[in-house]
């Protein structure tokens, strides 16, 4: 008991006294009292109380710590968190994370329909003020905290939902990326055959059927009838019905079931041997699909007309620029190019260095991305420039199928065009989507396997890997059956897009204003001792939640009924939709009432604070460093002083 007394006695002294010491020298005699408080602790019975404790109040600052809180924080030090064996895997991995199908058949599409250069240009602009700025907190928050994307918030637990609603839209997001990788490899397998199936004409598609195989002199015949390519994709891959109301859904396909198989076989062979095996993994997975990009660039400026289609994609449509259509569609593409708010960025920094300099990287990591989104371009419309050129077509858009259809339709019908080697080509197109796919959905799966294992630490890691694969191979058996695409679709937007643009603002709020740009500020300093610029403040506090913001009205005054293909859903399936999405977003609201419930304080009023502010434990999850961050922020509260009001203050304080 009289340690105790010392150790709390020291604490107070130290924290709260007028007298300076060496923070080396308190830091010692702290670690000193609290082993003698551990070896004379007595055996407690039961499962004891009031093993929380807060450690420091925005008012005074006073630190109180019990003996418990110190036994709490040492079992939570002794869970060794797992690390990127080296620090560039991190680097790799994140880039295998964010460089996927968003940047090569997405992008491409979006600035196409967005007025190509013109939109390039607002893209850019939301990757300064949106893109890089949100990338950089998200690191920030998980290699500070070492926590998955849950117990990150416990900076401001009365926001926790955002991060069960980020997890439940990445899980979404990891099926049904799971389903494009079977069909990739589908497509793969297609691609070894002695003519690519999609080049020729079946008897069953009917007589409008033109054979992409074929050199067309003009599109007068395309323009009367249906490609080859088309027809193999919905007819034979898909078996897709016109509406939903036919047959409904359909069962699933067995051949692309077996392709689902390989694909979560994959996933799950890397999953099990946790983030050393998916970092290591991460070479490949990264640099892999430069390689392939590469040799498909030189292939696509050396065909005729390729000029033409790059011409196209990246001259200026200035007049597109007012557009709030264009801003929009550039800030919903940086969340699929960045992967930002969904939680996966978080739990890829945890595993970081607590000192390691993340500024660098996510300067590299951001830049690369979205350069790889212009290269993509240039390949895919060098490639259309050449369908066009072959077919006489004047507009290049009219050769071009959004969504799925770009990447299973447009790019198989162009590599059939090519004069020599097509099927090599082909193979090394698809293998390129496979690659990029699993590299994002290997980060996706493990947000979501290390969210269980946080919670439940004696799993074993392998178990999860089993179990999540399992029940994304389960789940995925819809996005296999005939009007799985309708399926997709629905996800897509409801589960994914809807989700994350009205979480990543309530995140920002939460990170910004909440627990403060002006802590997060002193976090940073602490941890990698640098001064944080202007730049970075205004465009987490107000440039990135405003302009989000903007676009979620936008959104909203703008919705119509979403359709796929220009086909509109059965009702049931709106209501399904808006299901999705409900449950997503009410993870918030649910999550802040039983915050605020289960605080100890006595009215509402000191609940709603207490749920304001930082847990008892919240800080690096080492004991050493957390004991050196109690000391800097009590130092911080004794030497800085409030600079105006509350607003002026978080952001330049």
């Amino acid at each position: 008991m009289r340690q105790l007394v010392a150790l709390r006695s020291l604490l107070k002294t130290v924290l709260l006294g007028k007298k300076a010491r060496h923070p080396l020298a308190v830091l010692h005699e702290y670690q000193k009292l609290r082993c003698n408080v551990q070896g004379s602790r007595p055996e407690q019975s039961g499962s004891g109380s009031g093993t929380r404790a807060v450690i420091y109040t925005s008012a005074g600052e006073e630190l109180t710590m019990t003996c418990d809180i110190v036994q709490e924080m040492e079992s939570q030090s002794s869970i060794q968190r797992d690390k990127w064996s080296k620090g560039v895997e991190f680097l790799f991995s994140c880039i295998a994370l964010s460089v996927g199908l968003g940047n090569v058949w997405r992008f491409p599409f979006i600035a196409l329909e967005n007025g190509g250069g013109a939109f390039v240009i607002p893209y850019v602009i939301v990757l300064l003020l949106i893109g890089r700025p949100v990338y950089y907190l998200e690191v920030i928050i998980g290699q500070f905290s070492s926590r998955g994307c849950i117990r990150a918030f416990d900076m401001a637990p009365i926001m926790k939902g955002i991060a069960y609603g980020q997890v439940y839209s990445t899980a979404l997001a990891t099926t049904y990326y799971a389903c494009i990788m079977a069909l990739t490899i589908r497509y793969l397998v297609a691609s070894f055959s002695e003519i690519l199936p999609w080049t020729y004409c079946l008897a069953e598609w009917g007589s409008s059927c033109v054979a992409t195989g074929s050199s067309l002199g003009s599109n007068s015949s395309l323009s009367q009838g249906v490609s080859s390519a088309e027809l193999f994709f919905t007819q034979t891959v898909l078996r897709e019905p016109e509406t939903l109301e036919e047959s409904g859904l359909g069962t699933p396909s067995w051949d692309l079931v077996l392709c689902l198989m390989a694909t979560w076989l994959i996933i799950g062979t890397i999953l099990c041997r946790g983030i050393r095996s998916s970092g290591k993994a991460s070479y490949f997975l990264a640099l892999f699909p430069y390689v392939i990009m590469i040799i498909l660039l030189i292939r696509a400026v050396t065909l005729p007309g390729a000029w033409r289609g790059i011409v196209y994609f990246l001259e200026p449509q200035w007049s597109q620029l007012l557009s709030p259509h264009v801003w929009y569609a550039a800030i919903t593409q940086m969340f699929f190019s960045l992967a930002i708010c969904f939680g996966t960025l978080v739990m890829y920094a945890s595993f970081n260095d607590f000192h390691k300099n993340v500024h660098k990287d996510v300067i590299i990591i951001t830049s690369i991305d979205s350069m790889t989104s212009i290269l993509a371009g240039c390949i895919i419309f060098g490639i259309l420039g050449n369908l066009a050129y072959e077919t006489n077509t004047t507009d290049i858009s009219q050769v071009v199928k959004g969504g799925a259809g770009l990447a299973f339709i447009s790019y198989p019908e162009a590599i059939a065009k090519f004069k020599y080697l097509p099927q090599l080509f082909s193979v090394l197109f698809f293998f390129m989507l496979l690659v990029l796919g699993i590299g994002s959905n290997i980060g996706m799966a493990s947000c979501v396997i290390n969210v269980v294992k946080d919670r439940f630490t004696h799993l074993p890691h392998w178990l999860l890997a089993v179990g999540a694969s399992l029940i994304g191979f389960v789940c995925g058996l819809v996005y296999m059956t005939p009007g799985g695409q309708f399926v997709l679709n629905l996800v897509d937007f409801y589960g994914c897009t809807f989700i994350a643009l009205v979480l990543a603002i309530a995140e920002l709020l939460a990170a910004g204003w909440i627990y403060g740009v002006k802590r997060i500020c002193s976090d940073i300093e602490f941890m990698l001792n640098i001064k944080t610029s202007f730049y970075w403040r205004i465009c987490w506090a107000i440039i990135a939640p405003g302009l989000m913001f903007l676009v979620l009205v936008y959104m909203l005054f703008s919705y119509e009924p979403l359709t796929y293909r220009g086909v509109q859903y059965p009702p049931a399936y709106y209501m399904a939709g808006w299901g999705i999405w409900a449950l997503g977003v009410l993870q918030l609201p649910f999550w802040a009432v039983y915050t605020i419930y289960q605080q100890p304080g006595k009215t509402f009023a000191s609940k709603l604070r207490m749920s304001l502010q930082p847990t008892a434990d919240w800080g690096p999850l080492q004991s050493q460093e957390y004991e050196a961050y109690i000391l800097h922020r009590k130092r911080e509260s004794e030497l800085k002083t409030s600079r105006g009001s509350y607003i002026f203050d978080n952001i330049f304080g």
